[in-house]
């Protein structure tokens, strides 16, 4: 794959409007809550080395230069001798139900306990997951087990991969538009467990040295343009800012050429599914990611030098150190995406989320601040998001 891949024109895709809201018109959804959960047991990338007897330098290199101290994965059960028992690809299906449900409830129940809301309010729910496929979908059983309405409007995602929790974001904004007051949710369900091939070649151990458990939700509610109270352009200077950020816009870019760079294959030699990347990914992504940043903030008006807040997906040290060099930004920039990175590895699609909730606990977020929300994943494809608070 060669990194400095043929630009081609792209189309500008309308954003909302930066400004003040005309008269008589939804205003832009809002994020009202927030909410993340993982599995029960975190390794670092030694203890994972020593249980699974990996002594190929190769491999332990790949490991411990990943910039991840600790992941939560969810291992096979050992056998009478202790070794791990070779799960099945049916095994490993049952696996992704059990953890999905599971994380997915206790980040739903999380994130309406951040906006101070309780199940009987969610009028939409999206669910987003790539690493099992179920029918009926993740929001179907969630909405049984969970007890939620079922009357709730609902979406599944899947297959999309690292970048669809934006993708799902972009959707679950416009139902909001289209129906204000409502609460919509979005979760992202990643049960990266359930997704991985033991073995010791190069290709796999590039999937193992990076993925881990995790499942983050977040409530959006837009408001109708009678609602009671000023808009949020209107309140003074650092006031609002915890009512959450405004969703002014989105733009993507599919890197066509770099199609078959991030996929799932049949791997006949062990009956189930095996990730594949590219090893050119980053400088890939890295070399795409100018150009949609800029037609996303064109459309505001807007330049680099105006964003306060960066939450990118945490796909890889490399990955993140491409994008921070072409984009011009700092580590500091990055700080949240590179300590998720550190503590949880890469959560797929909703890693933004967790690095915007550790945004929120910083509390450095005030009113007028805009931020840039970026996810990269198989198509290959990046995508952005325009917020303001």
């Amino acid at each position: 794959m060669t990194p400095a891949l043929a630009a081609r024109p792209d189309t500008p895709s309308p954003a909302a409007p930066v400004g003040p809201e005309p008269k008589h018109t939804t205003r832009p959804s809002r994020v009202i809550g927030v909410g993340t959960a993982v599995t029960e047991h975190s390794y670092t990338q030694g203890d994972l080395l020593d249980l699974f007897d990996i002594t190929d330098p190769r491999v332990r290199s790949i490991f411990l230069n990943s910039a991840i101290e600790r992941r939560h994965l969810t291992l096979p059960p050992r056998d009478s001798d202790g070794t791990f028992v070779r799960e099945t690809q049916k095994d490993l299906l049952a696996k992704h139900t059990r953890l999905a449900l599971d994380m997915g409830a206790r980040a739903v129940r999380t994130c309406l306990d951040d906006a101070g809301l309780d199940l009987a309010d969610i009028d939409y729910l999206c669910c987003v997951t790539t690493t099992g496929f179920l029918t009926p979908g993740l929001s179907a059983l969630l909405i049984k087990d969970m007890g939620i309405s079922p009357g709730t409007s609902r979406v599944d995602v899947v297959g999309m991969g690292c970048n669809a929790g934006l993708n799902a974001l972009n959707a679950t904004a416009a139902w909001s538009m289209a129906h204000p007051g409502q609460v919509a949710v979005l979760l992202c369900a990643e049960a990266c467990s359930a997704a991985y091939v033991m073995d010791a070649t190069l290709r796999t151990s590039v999937v193992n040295s990076l993925f881990g458990d995790g499942a983050a939700a977040i409530a959006l509610r837009a408001d109708p343009p009678d609602a009671a109270g000023p808009a949020p352009d209107a309140l003074p200077d650092g006031a609002g800012a915890q009512a959450g950020p405004r969703l002014l816009g989105f733009a993507s870019h599919l890197i066509t050429d770099a199609i078959g760079a991030m996929r799932y294959d049949w791997d006949d030699s062990q009956h189930k599914f095996s990730f594949y990347l590219d090893p050119d990914i980053p400088y890939v992504v890295g070399a795409h990611a100018e150009r949609v940043v800029d037609r996303l903030l064109d459309g505001a008006g807007l330049r680099r030098s105006d964003i306060a807040h960066w939450l990118v997906h945490s796909g890889g040290k490399k990955v993140i150190d491409a994008v921070r060099v072409n984009l011009g930004l700092t580590r500091h920039d990055l700080r949240h995406t590179t300590e998720v990175l550190r503590d949880y590895g890469n959560l797929s699609s909703g890693s933004f989320l967790f690095s915007y909730e550790r945004l929120l606990q910083e509390g450095r977020a005030r009113a007028g601040d805009y931020g840039v929300l970026m996810t990269m994943g198989p198509g290959s494809t990046i995508e952005t998001a325009l917020v303001q608070w």
